[in-house]
């Protein structure tokens, strides 16, 4: 067996779209679903790919006022031509794109810009290691959908406690991490220490996604088990106490 990371482009569309359902999976995620003609075309080839979503003030006037307003990354979930899902972790009323997804009226336009381009991962790994907080949850639910029916794979997600888990289709259990009131990323980080090199599968691809203070030690268990970094993804999601932080690409 063995895979690689593909960079691939993509056609840059700016679309403006709709909020059509919400629906609260835990207390602080949910998913809503945004439809519009402009959504035909829509592609998203990466399962870790970022599109910009932008979250005008008031009512659009124009496609350059919305392209102007505040406006966050996030990872699509499932679309069709019309139609396209998101996921929101939302931590009490911290940002524009928190208040929209959890406060937002049906029927409230947004812009949708992107992806730009992809990461796709081609062939098969010999074992798999997906691990993240719960910005991370839609790009594991798409790498999980990825993976073959008895393949060695280890998922790991940290949320709050066991009231705030969701549920991932997934070939294997999910590992849930609770963190408490612990920072974000702490529970998350000793579980990924933990993990020793007899813990390495072989040919492993490994994503590891959450707050910014865990690529210090996503890049140290590469190193452990020996994992090439362009055949791994380890990502700052977001960063404590940066609105405005985007991972990169």
């Amino acid at each position: 067996m063995s895979f690689s990371l593909e960079r691939r482009g993509l056609e840059l569309r700016f679309r403006i779209v709709t909020l059509a359902s919400r629906d609260w999976l835990a207390p602080d995620f949910v998913r809503v679903r945004l439809t519009g003609s402009d959504l035909a075309g829509f592609d998203s080839l990466g399962s870790d790919d970022h599109m910009r979503l932008f979250f005008p003030t008031g009512p659009i006037g124009s496609i350059e006022e919305v392209r102007a307003s505040p406006s966050r990354e996030y990872t699509p979930l499932a679309w069709e031509d019309d139609w396209l899902e998101v996921e929101f972790a939302v931590h009490g009323d911290e940002g524009v794109a928190a208040r929209w997804a959890a406060t937002a009226s049906l029927g409230s336009s947004i812009g949708v810009g992107g992806p730009r381009g992809s990461a796709v991962l081609e062939g098969t790994p010999g074992s798999w290691l997906l691990a993240g907080d719960e910005t991370a949850i839609p790009a594991i639910r798409r790498f999980a959908a990825l993976i073959p029916t008895g393949s060695p794979a280890r998922i790991l997600v940290e949320t709050v406690d066991a009231d705030h888990q969701v549920d991932i289709d997934a070939p294997v259990d999910i590992e849930w991490v609770h963190r408490g009131s612990a920072a974000a990323g702490s529970a998350l980080i000793a579980r990924l220490d933990a993990l020793t090199e007899a813990d390495a599968g072989a040919d492993p691809f490994v994503f590891i996604a959450a707050e910014q203070s865990i690529v210090k030690p996503g890049r140290a268990l590469l190193e452990r088990w020996d994992v090439d970094t362009s055949r791994a993804v380890v990502k700052g999601y977001w960063k404590r106490g940066e609105a405005e932080y985007h991972a990169p690409h």
